[in-house]
């Protein structure tokens, strides 16, 4: 029998020059969270899966910086998400 998951996903911004912290900027369950997802791919923006964060983030309102208590879990993802952006570069100089 399959296990009928429900999708989560939320989704950061982060501004070095007007935040401290990365910013909520969605969140969603089901429809909403496959459509967050449905469109960072299409903008090609890094999607990352780490339900018990995503969990955790879902529960900052909008627009809300993250708490320091996330710091080190986000910073891994941001690691992610530059280190993809570097290979990106990468390949569009044809190394």
């Amino acid at each position: 029998m399959k296990e009928n998951r429900i999708t989560t996903a939320a989704a950061l911004r982060y501004d070095r020059e007007k935040d401290a912290a990365p910013r909520l900027t969605a969140k969603g369950r089901g429809s909403v969270a496959e459509r967050i997802i449905e469109l960072a791919r299409e903008h090609d923006i890094p999607v990352h899966s780490d339900p018990t964060l995503v969990e955790i983030l879902c529960k900052l309102d909008i627009k809300e910086q993250i708490p320091e208590n996330l710091y080190r879990a986000v910073a891994e993802i941001l690691a992610f998400v530059y280190a993809i952006n570097e290979k990106r570069k990468e390949l569009q100089r044809g190394g």
